[in-house]
């Protein structure tokens, strides 16, 4: 966890019961559909228990601190026994921001957005581009993270699974698994330009993927970003846009883009009209506006 002493939060883990284990193991049970090994008297039942004290020490300690939202970061996880994957997939579907590798612009974005979309049908998530797939017949890009990707994207009920993780050097973590419906998205990253905030959104077509991917055992969401792949990467460099984003099937780009009004951001659009040079242009724009506006 990054903002905070580690040690207070592994305080609140250690001080997990077996009663609030049990009774969040009885809500995965009602809620998910769980593989065979993490099920009762299945292999990584175990790992899937620790997964619930750690969730059951981070709910308290974020009630307690009157936080919105957190980071983390795989590699200091001091006292945790896991990657808290799993956790941060559940306080995300209930509304906290979050950021991996302590990416906390991305988690303050994301609590933003969610706050926006409440009681707004469709998920809204962390993402990571995690895979582009480059066939000259139609380029598109899978969005995933090692774990984290929020459960209010899901199509159907998730899978609940405890899989290893080569990086961290941790126990095996536990997941939720699932794909999410195709359709409308957003995909929106916030970047710190130091005289100012820039706010770069891509509109995207969810569509569901071609074939099964049992050797990615992640949530993921497969999308045609707009216009195309080759025009929204360059618009996306060009603008500096990260590898975080957040990704929302809730809210459209006007959304943002009152957002960015209010809150005194720069906000670019790419989409269906995109074309570089004018994008490029208006990035000049931009600079002269915001160069301006500070006074002569």
């Amino acid at each position: 966890m990054n903002g905070y002493s580690l040690s207070d939060l592994t305080a609140y883990v250690d001080q997990v019961t077996d009663a609030q284990i049990n009774a969040l193991l009885e809500e995965y049970d009602a809620s998910y559909e769980l593989s065979e090994r993490v099920r009762p008297g299945g292999e990584f039942r175990d790992f899937l228990k620790e997964s619930a004290r750690i969730e059951a020490g981070m709910r308290a300690f974020l009630k307690d601190g009157g936080f919105k939202g957190f980071t983390t970061n795989f590699e200091d996880l001091t006292g945790l026994k896991q990657l808290p994957g799993l956790a941060s997939q559940r306080l995300m579907k209930d509304g906290y921001g979050f950021g991996a590798e302590g990416d906390w612009k991305t988690a303050a974005l994301l609590r933003a957005m969610k706050v926006m979309s409440a009681g707004l049908s469709g998920g809204t998530s962390f993402m990571e581009d995690y895979v582009y797939h480059l066939d000259p017949a139609g380029s598109r890009i899978l969005g995933a993270h090692m774990l984290e990707v929020c459960e209010s994207i899901a199509k159907g009920k998730p899978v609940l699974d405890v899989q290893p993780l080569s990086i961290g050097g941790k126990d095996n973590p536990a997941r939720l698994i699932f794909t999410a419906p195709a359709g409308p998205a957003i995909c929106a990253s916030l970047i710190d330009l130091g005289n100012r905030f820039r706010m770069v959104v891509n509109e995207v077509e969810v569509v569901d993927p071609p074939a099964d991917l049992p050797k990615l055992p992640v949530a993921r969401v497969l999308w045609d970003p707009k216009p195309n792949l080759k025009v929204a990467a360059e618009a996306w460099i060009l603008a500096g846009g990260a590898h975080h984003s957040v990704f929302t099937q809730a809210l459209d780009a006007s959304y943002v883009e009152d957002y960015c009004e209010l809150a005194g951001i720069e906000y670019l659009l790419i989409n269906e009209e995109t074309e570089i040079r004018q994008f490029k242009q208006d990035l000049r724009l931009g600079e002269i506006y915001y160069h301006l506006a500070r006074g002569i």
